[in-house]
């Protein structure tokens, strides 16, 4: 059985790498075993699986994962991190199974990847959480699951639905791919260094295809109505119609008041607005 890392091995690992957490990376490793057992529990995957794990850090959950039966490609920004990791994951097995891939998770392509990960799994940074998410399923069709630790105001506003105060953009752009949802909080405690937030795991299913509708196209209509939450679509949507009367007349052809605002919508809504721009 694959020996997981508690707080004693972070740290140790830590010292030995020299490596000082950051801000700026959003590097908060999870030190207790329990929890790592319990994300992966939840995430389902097993053997035969593939799982793309991004910020793996120094491994705590990466080990979970593997001891779990699952592959996994690990994305890793820092290079000590990188390449350390699979020195980790050797001294406790399943280095077979393990491929670290040192890139920038926005910005990382299918190309980049070995095989077609079918599952996203991780601990994400909290500042670029939701770009990622967004990315790597516009990115990577295989990916038909996921479970991500993100900040509990974070996850509020991916798995929101309309009408909600927490609902907006992630909420529509995640609703797009398919249907998320928060399965629970995860306590300060179980991180190093403990952060100054609450944290919570979301969970997330790939659905069927919202619209035929061009996702840019859609994106551009979410991201004008939510630009001034508090005008009526009619306003809020003027520059992306080119004035508000155009705007008035593209809601009405979808059906949809133009004295709405953007957080009534749901995606099938904002999908008609933008087909009826043809």
């Amino acid at each position: 059985m694959t020996e997981l890392l508690g707080p004693a091995e972070i740290r140790a690992l830590a010292s030995e790498l020299d490596v000082r957490p950051t801000k700026k990376l959003g590097q908060n490793f999870v030190h207790d075993p329990n929890t790592v057992r319990r994300i992966v529990e939840l995430s389902g995957v097993g053997e035969g699986d593939v799982v793309l794990e991004v910020g793996p850090g120094l491994g705590s959950l990466t080990l979970g994962l593997l001891a779990a039966g699952a592959e996994v490609v690990a994305v890793e920004i820092d290079p000590v991190l990188a390449g350390r990791l699979p020195e980790t994951v050797a001294e406790r097995g399943g280095a077979e199974k393990l491929t670290v891939v040192r890139a920038d998770a926005l910005r990382v392509t299918a190309a980049d990847l070995p095989g077609q990960p079918t599952a996203l799994v991780a601990n994400l940074p909290y500042n670029v959480a939701v770009p990622v998410v967004l990315h790597l399923l516009a990115e990577l069709p295989s990916l038909t699951s996921g479970l991500v630790m993100v900040q509990t105001e974070v996850a509020d506003r991916m798995a929101a639905g309309p009408g909600s105060r927490t609902y907006g953009i992630p909420s529509v752009k995640l609703a797009w791919y398919g249907k998320a949802r928060k399965v629970a909080a995860v306590p300060r405690s179980v991180f190093w260094p403990v952060p100054n937030v609450d944290s919570a795991l979301v969970a997330f299913e790939r659905g069927e295809v919202v619209s035929s509708v061009e996702r840019g196209r859609l994106f551009a209509v979410v991201d004008a109505a939510f630009s001034q939450r508090r005008k009526t679509l009619r306003a809020a949507l003027a520059s992306w119609a080119g004035s508000a009367e155009r705007a008035g007349q593209l809601l009405e052809k979808a059906g949809i008041d133009p004295k709405t605002r953007g957080e009534q919508l749901d995606v099938h809504q904002f999908a008609r607005i933008a087909a009826a721009a043809d």
